[in-house]
């Protein structure tokens, strides 16, 4: 019934999450065309600077403050954050777009599996939530074993495997930001952060390595990427602020039918019936552990 309740909020919630349903995947599809010029850090950092000058400006001219009492946990969450991108970015660079988006979106799981220990100051969950929670667990992982068996070529391993690492990231950065928007940080002061230290680690990672030299004919690319990932994200806050959050977490899910279109349109990709089956698994086990780990009223 949750869906039919306040249905302004719920219009307005569900417009922004499929607005930024819409923009992640298009995110995802400029990944995957830069990666054949650009390395998987060179892209997270474009991605970051344009993230940072944005939330910069904003914190700039509102004369935001920047201080943070919990300066650590902000650094952890921007590291966990930072290796969760470019594992996820290396995932889409290697593996058809909705593949690695599916993978990535596998952190309900990953966070139903954790949120115990982790999340130990949330309230008990009852037994029927907990066995709920646990049969999601289980139909989210058979689900990555249908996405992943079709395509498990050798040379896919790492990438798969990659994958899933970025979706466990997505789950304990989830979790670093929970705790911090309890502690009472706002968020734009945690997109600060995040953002920073993305641009500063992978700026640091490419001295190390070979720079791709920058042409004109790479700005439209790299503009579209920074653009439409800092929408995306300005959009997503917005839902959940202004929705059902529970309708929001469901529609979340959108960014994999949107990429798989993406997919089959631009690059011809193909997933198989068994694909399709472990998606859609992956997807109402991560829509279930959500409404399964939500108070129940």
């Amino acid at each position: 019934m949750f869906l039919f309740s306040h249905p302004r909020h719920w219009k307005l919630g569900s417009l922004w999450m499929l607005v930024a349903g819409v923009g992640f995947a298009i995110m995802g599809a400029f990944v995957k065309s830069g990666a054949q010029r650009f390395s998987s850090t060179e892209l997270v950092f474009y991605r970051s600077v344009c993230g940072f000058i944005s939330i910069a400006a904003m914190v700039y001219w509102q004369g935001k403050p920047l201080r943070s009492p919990l300066i650590r946990k902000q650094m952890g969450r921007a590291l966990t954050g930072f290796i969760a991108l470019l594992l996820f970015f290396y995932a889409i660079a290697h593996l058809p777009l909705a593949t690695a988006i599916t993978l990535n979106y596998t952190s309900p799981m990953f966070l139903a599996l954790l949120s115990p220990w982790l999340l130990t100051s949330e309230q008990p969950l009852s037994r029927w939530q907990q066995n709920t929670l646990n049969l999601c667990v289980v139909g989210g992982f058979i689900g990555v074993t249908l996405l992943l068996h079709p395509r498990w070529e050798a040379d896919l391993w790492l990438a798969g495997a990659v994958g899933l690492l970025s979706g466990l990231g997505a789950a304990l950065a989830y979790v670093h930001v929970k705790q911090l928007g309890a502690a009472g940080e706002p968020d734009w002061r945690t997109v600060f952060y995040f953002t920073l230290v993305c641009s500063i680690a992978s700026g640091g990672l490419m001295l190390n390595s070979q720079v791709t030299p920058l042409h004109w004919q790479d700005l439209p690319l790299l503009l579209g990427l920074g653009i439409s990932a800092t929408i995306s994200q300005l959009a997503m806050t917005r839902a959940y602020r202004t929705g059902q959050t529970l309708t929001v977490a469901s529609l979340a899910y959108s960014t994999i039918v949107f990429a798989t279109m993406i997919g089959v349109f631009w690059w011809g990709e193909r997933l198989s019936w068994l694909e399709y089956i472990g998606m859609a698994l992956i997807i109402l086990s991560g829509v279930a552990s959500s409404r399964a780990s939500s108070p129940r009223r």
